[in-house]
């Protein structure tokens, strides 16, 4: 065990953990209305608690068993057993490892919620994401950093390469929320703007910061490419947040608030897969197109499409991270090949095994709330809260 590695490590998980709680859910809730913003935190949270439990039960095995099988890890690590304190994996402990990749199983699921806010059923919620982290996001992980199919020359001749998550984590949330938009249909209502840009920014900063552990965490020691990875993590962001501000300023005349931190977070998408193999002028030049990138993919989805994924999940993390995968190779890093094969392999195994669950879930529990309930506010009718007193 190294002592350095492993403290950087538990600050790293703690960082990404705080990208789900409370980053993900105050930027997630701002950009929803008034009466719904207490359900959005409701789904944050209570996928933080239950990811947390099948991680230990199962998740971790599938994705980093010692299974042979090149497409799960197996049973071997259920309930982390044979793992102790002692028990080491690389230079870290391996429950600290076990931890580390918890937060990443975490904040997966959790970005889906950003399509079916407002409109979503609580059961399914909680159902749909424990059954797509077990059967989707821990077998991909185990393809590409668990040695599986797209790292270990089963299928291409070159690894993969995915430093942070493009297509493990940005991918995958971003297809399965694209689609489950789908299958919800449109709110009744879509015109209203963010209730609290203020809590949008917060949210936003609590991501940026959490995400040098997202980035930095991935290189799993405390060493130059950690720093660099950290480095160049922060360029994107702050590059692609200026280019959708321009961007939007030269198309509505007028830069808001709520687009600069959204192009804060497409340019951390867009750099994730990347961030341990490029230096800070090529973050800058991931960040700038991804400002515009994925500006007009949510203009595309939104206005030519007409799916409400309703706080652009996979016009920002989807495309971000595609596009951010696709980068390696166009910088002579990754083989085209292979970046481009395991994008679509990753792809059409998302798309199928969560259009399988939408049908198995729902017909469990239902999909979407009731007229009533989508007109009051999911917060007073599905959770008996309210986020604000209005008579005080």
């Amino acid at each position: 065990m190294n002592g350095a590695d492993t403290a950087w490590m538990i600050v790293a998980t703690a960082l990404v953990l705080f990208m789900t709680l409370p980053g993900l859910a105050l930027f997630y809730g701002g950009l929803v209305r008034a009466r719904n913003v207490l359900s959005v935190f409701m789904h944050c949270y209570a996928i933080a608690c239950v990811m947390s439990v099948l991680w230990l039960v199962i998740g971790y095995s599938i994705a980093f068993g010692g299974g042979t099988s090149g497409y799960w890890g197996g049973l071997d690590k259920m309930f982390l057993g044979g793992i102790n304190s002692e028990t080491l994996a690389g230079t870290l402990p391996e429950v600290l490892f076990f931890a580390f990749q918890m937060t990443f199983a975490i904040i997966t699921p959790a970005l889906i919620v950003g399509a079916y806010v407002e409109r979503v059923g609580f059961g399914f919620v909680l159902l749909f994401s424990s059954l797509w982290m077990l059967l989707c996001y821990a077998p991909v992980v185990h393809w590409v950093w668990g040695g599986g199919i797209l790292a270990n020359g089963t299928i291409f001749e070159v690894a993969v390469m995915d430093f942070a998550g493009g297509i493990v984590v940005h991918e995958t949330a971003g297809l399965a929320a694209l689609i489950l938009a789908i299958f919800l249909g449109p709110r009744r209502d879509q015109n209203k703007p963010p209730h609290n840009p203020g809590m949008v920014m917060i949210g936003a900063a609590m991501l940026w910061l959490g995400w040098f552990g997202f980035n930095g965490g991935s290189q799993l020691a405390a060493d130059g490419g950690a720093a660099m990875a950290l480095t160049v993590t922060h360029i994107s962001a702050a590059t692609a947040s200026l280019t959708w501000a321009l961007w939007e300023r030269i198309k509505f005349g007028k830069a808001s608030l709520v687009g600069l931190v959204t192009g804060t977070i497409a340019g951390l998408a867009s750099v994730t897969p990347a961030s341990g193999f490029i230096d800070p002028m090529q973050a800058l030049i991931i960040g700038a197109v991804a400002g515009v990138l994925c500006q007009e993919a949510v203009t595309l989805v939104r206005n030519v499409f007409k799916i409400d994924d309703t706080l652009d999940v996979f016009a920002v993390h989807g495309v971000g991270g595609i596009f951010g995968t696709i980068m390696i190779a166009v910088f002579g890093l990754g083989s085209w090949a292979t970046q481009l094969g395991s994008l679509a392999i990753v792809g059409v195994f998302t798309a199928v095994v969560t259009v399988v669950l939408i049908f198995v879930c729902r017909a469990v529990t239902p999909l979407r709330v009731d007229h009533e309930t989508e007109v009051n506010g999911l917060d007073l009718a599905v959770h008996g809260e309210r986020a604000y007193d209005m008579t005080s």
